[in-house]
């Protein structure tokens, strides 16, 4: 099992990214996968969660912002982040649960990538 994240980096406010997580093909079929981000002394918190079915939920701060979507051709789940603001800044994580349902809380994930990095000046 593993997932890996990829895409961070730096960005001048208003600007945008694509941070990518590639799933090992067994985690990915029929996976929940989230987004969730934490900033120094902050805790970890959910920003985005799709299903197997492409449903997806976002938390109230990136509505209308990020997107999330699933490439199922290549165990792929991206976050497409626009107008990106100083308050993004974080480490973005990517997890996966292999269940037929999908939350945004980070306790409800069992699988956990590294992270990247995502500073907007």
């Amino acid at each position: 099992v593993q997932l890996v994240e990829s895409g961070g980096g730096s960005v001048q406010a208003g600007g945008s990214l694509r941070l990518s997580c590639v799933a090992s093909r067994s985690l990915y079929s029929g996976a929940c996968v989230g987004w969730h981000r934490q900033a120094p002394g902050k805790e970890r918190e959910g920003v985005a969660a799709i299903d197997s079915d492409g449903i997806a939920s976002y938390t109230d701060s990136v509505k209308g912002r990020f997107t999330v979507s699933r490439d199922n051709a290549n165990n792929i789940v991206n976050l497409h982040m626009n107008s990106l603001k100083p308050e993004d800044t974080a480490m973005y994580y990517c997890a996966a649960r292999s269940v037929g349902y999908c939350y945004r809380g980070t306790s409800f994930y069992v699988y956990w990538g590294q992270g990247t990095q995502v500073t907007v000046s």
